[in-house]
This record gives C-alpha cells, structure tokens and sequence, in this order.
C-alpha cells in the first residue's frame, strides 16, 4: 500500500489505483459505487487520497530584521552606534532594563575609545534617563539627566524628563523650574503647562511660593532660534498630529465644564456666598489655566472675599498671574492696588493706580483710591521718627 501511487502505468498489471479488488480479473478498475470498495478506500471515515503518509517539516522561524542595529549614530564608531541602536529597539518594545544596559555599555564604551562627542553621549545618558523614569528610578534619571545637560545645557529632553522626575518625587519647585525652562524651548510640550505643580507649590509653600523658587535660567536667543528652526522628525510630527487630535476632543468637553462652572460660580457671587465661588472659578482654572480673564473674575470676587478675610496676598498672587498672562489688564491692576492698599504698601498701590489711570484716564474709582493711598503715604511720612 505504501507505494503503489508511484508505480508507473502498467507495471504490476492494470491497476489503477490502492483499491483494486483481490479476487475479480485483472485490468477490471473496482465499481466506485461497491460498498467493498468504499470501506477500502476510506480510513476512519475519510477517502484516502495518497497512500503515502507526507510529513510536513517544522517551519523554520522568520529571521529578524536587524538592519536598525547598522542606523548610523551620529559621531559615535559603529560598535557603539550598534549598542545605542539595539538599546533604542528594547526601549521601543518595553525591554527597559535590557536597554540600560546597552547604553551603559556605549557609555563605557565612549570612554574606553576615547569619544568626544558631546551631543551623542548628551544623548546617551538622555536615553537611559528615558529608562529609568520608565522603570520608576526617578533618582538615577535625575542624575542621567543632569550629565547630559552638563554636556549640552538646554537640551530640551533631559530638562522634560527631570521634570517629570522631580514632580514624581514630589520636589515641585525644581520641577517648575525646569518645565518653565522648557517652554522658553518649544511651548508646544503639553506637559510644561500642568497647571497641577501650581496648585502643589501653593499648597505647599503658601500665598508667597513664587519667592521661594530657584532662579529660572534664561535660555539664550540663539538656543531658542535653533530649536525653532530644527525640522520635525516623523515621530514628532505623528506624536503632535495625535496630540492635536486628543486635545480638539478634549478641549470640547472641558470648555464645556469650564462654562458651567463660570456660570456657576458667577450665580454664588451673586447669591454672596464667595468661598464656594471662589472654588469654582478655581476649578475652572484648572481647566484652562491661560484663561485670563478666569482670574480676574475670581479676583473681582476676592477683592470682596479676600479684603474681609484680610488674605491680601492671595488676592496679589491672582492679579500676578492675570497681568503676566494680560500685561495691560486695567482690572488686575486695580484689584492688586486694593491688595496693596490692605498691605500697607501704598507705594506699589499708588503705581498701580497709576497704570490704570494711564490705560483709561476715566475710571474715577482709579482716582479716588489713588488719592487716598496717597494721602495715608503722605500721613505715613509725617509720622515716621527722624533719622
């Protein structure tokens, strides 16, 4: 049975097939319709095709493409570059400890060869930072970080990623600052604009968080202009085209909330319940933290609520942040004088009346405050003992 359907015709007799029968004449083909013949020609139900049994060979596995491991790197020999290539490939698969451990072996490898190439090891040490604050080592990525802008200060990668390793870790200050270094570098990085760190630091360090702030360093012109005219990479644009997409549909819904909750907190105002207002325009805040005119409304609230409770500073701190956002908001100056005014510095109150006078020489409540502030000045130095 094993060979007959290899037997060529007429050998053997005129067989025509494995289920000839045994006892008719030769050279006569068995009737297709015999039940003999259908019991035959079946095995286990099923109509045997071939007699010989054909084994299928294990398919061998496909080969990776590892062509990525030849990407040239920059500066870097072509053993290191393959280290750093084969570290970016784990990283883009999850694989963070493994691609640790290639960088590390580029950056000993750097040394080891002699490398000076500031931008690729900058780039080294950014891409295990990347690692670590994956795998929740914010300490290890901070120092990663940290070489890398050693090597090249204002290097927009490492400054996000200790940022965000900082606001792990709970050290807002730090965090603040280096986010609002970033956006001297691209304001389109979403997460530099968190408004959360805000809402820590005044938790945190009080009305006067803004004084206790490491210095912000100033990015030089001419670091901003490079980044400006640095073109996209494929990622970037995808990752920004994707990020436009969520932020429209996102957008709708918390300008939405947003209009409630003004509505909502424009009704409490009205009804003089102004601590529950004030939380309301503050949530709305959150939701847009560049609107404007959000702090203004909760200042036009807390110039009333806040000068009862006699929290001036609070009510200053509103009026900074709307004047940043609106230099020659006249409301914000006015309300930060009536701040001023209740801390007792009727100088600053006195310039800031002025400012609205010279935006809108109308507002006669401009001057009868700044005629008051200036008379209490006035008192103030007639009263103070002679040096």
């Amino acid at each position: 049975m094993g060979n007959a359907q290899d037997r060529p015709p007429g050998s053997g007799g005129d067989r025509t097939g494995p289920n000839q029968a045994r006892s008719g004449t030769r050279g006569n083909a068995e009737n297709p319709h015999s039940h003999h013949g259908s019991q035959k020609g079946l095995a286990n139900g099923t109509p045997i095709q071939n007699s010989t049994v054909t084994r299928e060979e294990p398919s061998s596995p496909p080969v990776e493409d590892k062509s990525y491991l030849d990407a040239p790197a920059g500066a870097l020999p072509s053993h290191l570059a393959r280290l750093k290539n084969e570290g970016n490939h784990l990283f883009k698969h999850g694989q963070f400890g493994d691609a640790i451990e290639k960088y590390t072996q580029a950056i000993e490898g750097c040394a080891e060869a002699g490398v000076d190439s500031p931008e690729d090891l900058c780039i080294l040490y950014s891409n295990r930072a990347a690692c670590y604050l994956k795998d929740g080592n914010s300490t290890d990525c901070i120092q990663d970080c940290t070489k890398a802008l050693e090597l090249q200060p204002f290097s927009l990668k490492p400054l996000l990623r200790r940022a965000m390793a900082y606001e792990s870790l709970e050290r807002y200050q730090k965090a603040y600052v280096d986010y609002k270094t970033v956006l001297q570098l691209d304001t389109g990085v979403q997460a530099a604009h968190d408004s959360v760190i805000t809402k820590m630091l005044i938790d945190q360090d009080g009305p006067d968080w803004r004084e206790k702030l490491p210095e912000i360093p100033v990015v030089p012109l001419s670091v901003q202009q490079q980044y400006r005219d640095k073109p996209l990479s494929e990622e970037q644009i995808q990752a920004r085209a994707a990020r436009a997409h969520t932020s429209v549909t996102v957008n709708r819904i918390d300008k939405a909330r947003f209009t409630l909750l003004k509505q909502e907190g424009n009704e409490l105002v009205k009804k003089g319940s102004f601590q529950e207002a004030m939380e309301k325009y503050t949530q709305c805040l959150t939701l847009q933290p560049n609107e404007c005119a959000m702090y203004t409304n909760r200042y036009a609230l807390t110039t009333i609520c806040f000068l009862k409770l006699n929290r001036f500073e609070e009510a200053k701190q509103d009026c900074d942040s709307a004047l940043e956002l609106e230099p020659s908001n006249k409301k914000a100056f006015y309300r930060r004088a009536l701040a001023h005014k209740g801390l007792k510095d009727y100088l600053s109150a006195s310039t800031d009346l002025q400012e609205v006078l010279q935006l809108d020489p109308n507002v006669r409540e401009a001057e009868q405050e700044l005629e008051m502030v200036t008379g209490l000045t006035c008192s103030l130095t007639y009263s103070s003992p002679l040096i």
